[in-house]
């Protein structure tokens, strides 16, 4: 009889990313970790202080989405300097209401910890600009407050009943390591203001991304993601391989291998192809509108440009599964270069 495949589940995630000898547990993992902590790292991996201290980086990135709006916020420290952006675009429109993107003072305007779930908490403070994200224990969910010139956000993600985290830890192109931990899609409360309107979270759709590692001076990548409460995917191709690509199917969390983006870069408001080589996912992106920043400060870069829009095609929990419609899930691709 012919074999049938079975879902590429994940194994649970370690209680630590460093062994007691200071080698890197790689993998893709299901579940949180308590804390992403480098400082056992043994050779090959450990660096000297000043290169550590320069090509380390750390990020928390947070997307809500509605029928209405999708909101994209993210605290940056690459170990220099440090970066906020937050923007909310409205989709029935198809533009953006509001945005706002600010390079910090080192070491004053930002913090991250190093807890991606349990303790999160991270924070941007500038004049006029402020941004908060942080763990609340006492209901289990993360807190997302917002606020720039006549925007306010106040968000809560709920992680009761979610999907299991993907939990990616592996190397890097630059000969060093890197994890990052991601959500699939979680319930939604709270309100975004833009001057007079107004709209509720309610019945919306929050991911997180908490990614924290070494990656070399200049860094590329093409990435993907898009969540609803039963089903969403992370792809991406560039410093970090396969190894963060996953599926999220019925509160499942599936591998996936390396993923292919078919685009135009001229006009990345054109229709995207996305595909894995595994056969698991083959999606179209029809973008609705895009948020896109080009800064050079000569000793830094920066060109990113990340389309808003949905999906529509198929996913496959396994090679020998009937495919799973997909229709309108909305979500982000990204075309991504950063020298820092």
């Amino acid at each position: 009889m012919p074999t049938i495949s079975q879902p590429a589940y994940l194994p649970t995630a370690p209680d630590a990313l460093v062994d007691a000898c200071g080698q890197v547990r790689t993998g893709k993992f299901a579940g949180a970790i308590s804390v992403i902590d480098w400082s056992a790292l043994a050779a090959p991996f450990r660096r000297g202080v000043v290169w550590q201290r320069f090509h380390h980086k750390h990020w928390q990135y947070a997307a809500l989405v509605t029928d209405q709006i999708f909101c994209g916020i993210a605290i940056v420290d690459v170990g220099w300097t440090n970066s906020a952006f937050a923007y909310v675009f409205d989709r029935q429109q198809k533009k953006l209401l509001a945005e706002f993107s600010q390079d910090g003072i080192p070491g004053l305007t930002a913090y991250l910890n190093a807890h991606p779930a349990t303790g999160a908490e991270s924070w941007f403070r500038f004049p006029g600009q402020r941004l908060h994200f942080h763990h609340q224990p006492a209901n289990n969910t993360y807190r997302i407050q917002v606020s720039f010139r006549d925007c306010q956000i106040d968000a809560e993600l709920h992680l009761a009943g979610a999907a299991p985290e993907l939990l990616a830890v592996g190397n890097v192109i630059c000969g060093s390591v890197h994890a990052t931990m991601k959500s699939g899609g979680m319930r939604l409360s709270g309100e975004v203001k833009v001057g007079q309107r107004c709209f509720s979270l309610s019945d919306g759709c929050g991911s997180v991304d908490h990614s924290n590692g070494f990656l070399a001076r200049e860094t590329r990548w093409l990435w993907a993601s898009a969540h609803s409460l039963d089903m969403g995917f992370n792809l991406q191709s560039g410093y970090f391989g396969d190894q963060e690509n996953a599926l999220w199917l019925d509160g499942q969390l599936i591998s996936l291998s390396s993923a292919h983006f078919e685009y135009d870069p001229a006009n990345v408001l054109a229709p995207w192809h996305i595909h894995t080589s595994d056969g698991l996912l083959d999606l179209y992106f029809q973008p609705e509108g895009v948020r896109s920043e080009n800064k050079n400060l000569l000793i830094a870069a920066s060109r990113y440009q990340q389309p808003v829009g949905s999906f529509s095609g198929w996913v496959k929990a396994h090679a020998d599964a009937s495919p799973r419609p997909v229709g309108q899930l909305a979500g982000v691709t990204e075309e991504h270069f950063a020298r820092w």
